[in-house]
């Protein structure tokens, strides 16, 4: 995220409080909060990501350690900035950005934990988690994701590369990570909703690549709940 000064923020937000990070009729949003906390600081309007707002100078002898304390003063407790670094003026959050990992997470236990529960998709069975990786694999590469996108999405082009695909097992807390160069809308949670599919025998493992071969959306599996999803890094380099 960039703000008047360009300088490029490193945020932690708890989801109890914020729920998406753009802002939704009659939902609390990140991004927003965060321009409001830096307007005392900056001493200008801040608008969203994408916008260079000019300052008058003031903040040009600021240190990204002061500016970091000094958001984090203005801002609620659910929002922590973690590092500030600065950012060339043409810099952009989302369309500079080269990579990103996503992070989904299941509990397949009996009962839900009810410290977690607000963070993982419930699912109180088994799973086959070896046929789950497999169909994971089929992900990592350039692909067609078309099958994986949900209607709304701005962009046109639907091929993407996945670098990374992986699901590991913690005494019934799953997660799966995925990395690539770019996500449709809604891909992350249809991926991990087809997976799901495969873990529970509905569909073999190679159809996730039979999925990459031009299919459409009703032919892949649902889309999984929100709540379990999590954004954990984006690479500019």
């Amino acid at each position: 995220m960039r703000n008047c000064s360009d300088t490029n923020n490193e945020l932690l937000s708890c989801r109890r409080a914020f729920r998406r990070p753009l802002s939704h009729r009659g939902t609390v949003s990140v991004a927003p909060t965060v321009y409001v906390g830096a307007r005392p600081i900056c001493g200008c309007p801040i608008g969203p990501p994408s916008l260079n707002t000019p300052t008058d100078g003031s903040l040009s002898a600021v240190t990204a350690e002061t500016l970091s304390r000094a958001l984090n003063a203005h801002l609620p407790e659910e929002v922590r900035v973690l590092s500030v670094e600065e950012a060339a003026p043409d810099f952009h959050a989302r369309f500079n950005a080269r990579s990103k990992t996503y992070r989904y997470q299941i509990r397949t236990t009996p009962i839900a934990d009810p410290f977690t529960r607000a963070y993982e998709w419930h699912i109180p069975e088994a799973l086959d988690i070896a046929a789950m990786r497999q169909g994971a694999q089929a992900l990592v590469g350039t692909h067609d994701f078309a099958a994986f996108r949900s209607a709304g999405g701005e962009t046109a082009g639907t091929v993407r590369t996945v670098t990374r695909s992986e699901l590991s097992d913690r005494s019934g807390l799953l997660t799966y990570e995925i990395a690539g160069d770019g996500f449709l809308r809604h891909m992350v949670r249809a991926l991990v909703g087809t997976l799901v599919e495969v873990g529970r025998g509905w569909r073999a493992p190679d159809n996730i690549g039979a999925l990459l071969q031009g299919a459409t959306r009703d032919h892949a599996g649902r889309t999984a709940p929100p709540h379990g999803l999590f954004l954990v890094r984006v690479d500019y380099h």
